[in-house]
């Protein structure tokens, strides 16, 4: 059998006695990780309008 930390364990029962929480989780993975750029002619704009950056981001000249 694979180790199983202390946390995990306690995570795994945590959530199977407030099934409620695996809903929250999923809608604030969907609101943070699970958006993309949907229009590609915005994403091609952005990548149109950024400016090169010095080496030496502190050089005057």
């Amino acid at each position: 059998m694979a180790y199983e930390s202390e946390h995990t364990k306690f995570m795994r029962d945590w959530l199977a006695q407030h099934p409620v929480e695996l809903e929250v989780q999923q809608s604030g993975r969907a609101l943070w990780w699970d958006r993309g750029m949907h229009d590609l002619d915005e994403q091609a704009s952005l990548v149109a309008a950024k400016v090169p950056q010095k080496p030496y981001y502190y050089d005057a000249n």
